[in-house]
């Protein structure tokens, strides 16, 4: 009676343990499988869409177009965080996701409560993105309820809080006034949510405050993102890039 209890706990436990590892694995899959169906979804919004100008002749091309014929500007691709800091003054995140799968230098980098960073550097099958908690970030932001927009970075003081900064004193902010990315960037979709207002600190020797925001997204515990496309980048940074002639 004792080999044969013995035996049955051995087994029980063998059992247990196999069934912890089967159920961390078949999760692992559910929420990878999550990430690319929101990526997919997120394909569908309006915002990644921008409307033809009907008071000139277009050309059709092979660009993709949804049923109101308006031409998509913006695609998303999933991506599996492999590495992230977030204690440095320069910090960066890996992405297991490279050329091979279309990641492209210039693309954006969100989480599915916010904006993340920039990619920077890409290899065959991985992207390095620098945070937007890295002293050398800059992101064009706007205010919500009146779309005045200024530029948001990070002071490397405290990973949960952003500066948005250059908004004039005439505008009327508030502690918990939503932050949004502008219609001034390149590499972010507009209207994308940044943060929250949590102080107001108004420069006595500008016109201008310094808005302290808490980031929207949590870069402690991220582990998917969306790489984000803007399909106009090329024309749009090298016309923002040639010196005007006098």
């Amino acid at each position: 009676m004792f080999f044969s209890s013995a035996s049955n706990e051995i087994t029980g436990r063998f059992d247990k343990q196999y069934n912890n590892w089967r159920y961390y694995f078949s999760l692992r899959e559910t929420n990878e499988q999550l990430v690319a169906e929101n990526a997919r979804l997120r394909n569908l919004l309006p915002i990644n869409f921008q409307a033809v100008d009907s008071s000139k002749k277009t050309l059709i091309d092979s660009t993709v177009r949804d049923s109101l014929g308006k031409i998509r500007k913006y695609t998303l691709f999933p991506a599996k965080v492999i590495g992230n800091t977030v204690t440095l003054q320069t910090n960066y995140l890996t992405l297991e996701r490279g050329s091979l799968q279309g990641v492209k230098k210039g693309m954006a980098v969100i989480s599915s409560d916010g904006i993340v960073g920039v990619v920077v550097i890409v290899s065959e099958n991985n992207a390095r993105v620098m945070s937007l908690l890295h002293r050398n970030s800059r992101v064009s932001a706007m205010l919500k309820k009146d779309n005045i927009a200024g530029s948001i970075e990070w002071d490397g003081v405290d990973p949960n809080y952003l500066l948005l900064k250059n908004i004039p004193k005439s505008a009327k902010v508030a502690k918990g006034d939503s932050v949004l990315t502008s219609t001034y960037s390149a590499n972010f979709p507009s209207h994308l949510l940044v943060g929250t207002i949590n102080s107001v600190v108004a420069d006595p020797s500008s016109n201008f405050y310094t808005l302290k925001v808490k980031t929207a997204t949590n870069f402690f515990s991220i582990q998917y993102v969306y790489l984000v496309e803007n399909l106009r980048y090329a024309e749009q940074t090298a016309i923002e890039s040639i010196p005007e002639k006098n």
